[in-house]
């Protein structure tokens, strides 16, 4: 049985990448971070979030 993962919201995701929630849509819509349609929200793997963040950190 797979393990249930966790899913973020736009706020939590900006607490990570130190921006604000408007970036983080705007990097959805861009492509460059992913993110799932749940209802009218969107949310967002951790497991993903750590991955922009790293590719960042890594390009700075």
């Amino acid at each position: 049985m797979a393990k249930e993962e966790k899913l973020l919201k736009s706020k939590d995701v900006a607490h990570i990448l130190d921006c604000s929630p408007d970036d983080v849509h705007v990097l959805v819509h861009r492509g460059d971070l992913k993110g799932t349609k749940v209802g009218r929200f969107w949310r967002y793997r951790e497991e993903d979030v750590l991955e922009y963040k790293r590719k960042m950190e890594k390009e700075s």
